[in-house]
């Protein structure tokens, strides 16, 4: 048997620290955990909240945290798929940049403090 789905499309979006909850053109407001997205649930409040929809409302984006979400997935209660290898080298990525930023801002705040 094959679940047929009638097109509908997410209309609003929030992400608090713990769910991503969508508001939907068929009146229904779905919510998800956000550790389900494990890309979301590792991200800030400020990733977690620069986000747009893509596809005339049938999904997603977060482009700070490189993740896109079906609003269908949602709907169907679908977690991300990503391989457990792809979000470990992912979570090394953003720790080697935040390693490279963090002297960077050291260096400028002494900078200012001798002037």
């Amino acid at each position: 048997m094959s679940l047929k789905l009638h097109p509908v499309k997410a209309l609003r979006l929030a992400v608090t620290e713990d769910a991503l909850t969508l508001d939907l053109s068929d009146g229904r407001t779905v919510s998800a955990a956000l550790a389900w997205y494990p890309r979301l649930l590792h991200g800030n409040a400020k990733e977690r909240n620069s986000w747009r929809l893509i596809g005339d409302g049938e999904g997603v984006h977060w482009p700070d945290v490189d993740e896109d979400l079906n609003g269908e997935s949602v709907i169907l209660g679908r977690a991300s798929g990503e391989s457990q290898t792809s979000l470990k080298r992912w979570l090394e990525s953003r720790k080697a940049c935040a390693r490279r930023v963090r002297p960077q801002k050291l260096k400028s705040s002494r900078k200012a403090s001798h002037v």
